[in-house]
Parts: structure tokens; C-alpha cells; sequence
């Protein structure tokens, strides 16, 4: 899981701070929170946003994988 994926914003809730990644190369929906997205100020991401991320399983009971590292890549 150390290897940086590629995926989609599949939705982010700005004001809740947290939000979806879908990927081929994951087996399922990823859930994200604002505190992993790199960089400085407010940080949030938009639906369709193409990003990067590294996951590990998550240990809420709802989601299977939580991202980390994740960075929006520029179009």
C-alpha cells in the first residue's frame, strides 16, 4: 500500500471536511479527510478532481481504506 495511486474525487463535503476517491487500482471506495491533502491553508478537493494518494485500511467500520498523502494533480 506505499505505492501512490491514481484516482477521482468521487464527492467531497467542503463543510464536513471529508469526501470519496474512487480508483481502478483499489478495490473499492476510499475515504479521504481534508487533514491528508497536501498543502497550506483551507484544503478541500472538488467532484472530478483528478488526484494522487497513498491508502492503508481504515479502521472506521463503514470504509474499507483511508487515504493519506493525497495531492490534486494539475490538468
Amino acid at each position: 500500500m506505499d505505492a501512490v495511486h491514481r484516482g477521482r474525487v468521487k464527492v467531497f463535503h467542503v463543510e464536513e471536511g471529508w469526501g470519496v476517491i474512487t480508483s481502478t487500482t483499489v478495490p473499492g471506495d476510499v475515504w479521504v479527510h481534508y487533514s491528508q491533502i497536501e498543502g497550506t491553508g483551507y484544503k478541500a478537493l472538488h467532484e472530478g478532481d483528478l488526484v494522487e494518494f497513498r491508502y492503508e485500511p481504515a479502521k472506521q467500520d463503514s470504509w474499507r481504506y483511508r487515504a493519506m498523502w493525497v495531492r490534486r494533480i494539475e490538468p
